[in-house]
């Protein structure tokens, strides 16, 4: 794994979990990132492959963020992440609904989301 965007877990967690997907809405995120981290952040997992960045056709001068389908197959290891959050981190952010249902049946979890998230990059195309 790539050194270089292992600390931008947060943003992929943000596009994948909480269709958070313009710069505003990360810097809105409960991480309270640094406006030049999460730039710097961002230009990583676009250069990686693993996030994509379009121009939104409603605001000229804004951006789209989106997953990209080398940054779904991540999918599965974040789900990992977040379970164990949830079983060693008293504080955790993690959603209890998600932790149950992941926990009940992780593969179809993961396949259902998989799923989604390929139609809507089908869409964008």
């Amino acid at each position: 794994m790539p050194r270089n965007w292992v600390v931008s877990f947060s943003e992929i967690y943000n596009l994948l979990f909480k269709g958070k997907n313009y710069y505003g809405e990360f810097l809105q995120s409960e991480e309270k990132i640094a406006t030049n981290t999460l730039a710097a952040r961002l230009c990583v997992l676009e250069a990686s492959g693993i996030i994509t960045k379009s121009p939104d056709p409603g605001h000229g001068s804004k951006f789209i963020y989106r997953i990209s389908e080398k940054g779904v197959d991540l999918l599965p290891m974040l789900v990992e992440l977040i379970l164990w959050s949830a079983k060693y981190d008293p504080n955790t952010a993690a959603d209890p609904e998600f932790v149950e249902l992941a926990m009940q049946d992780r593969d179809t979890l993961i396949d259902e989301l998989r799923a989604r998230l390929n139609a809507e990059l089908r869409e964008v195309k």
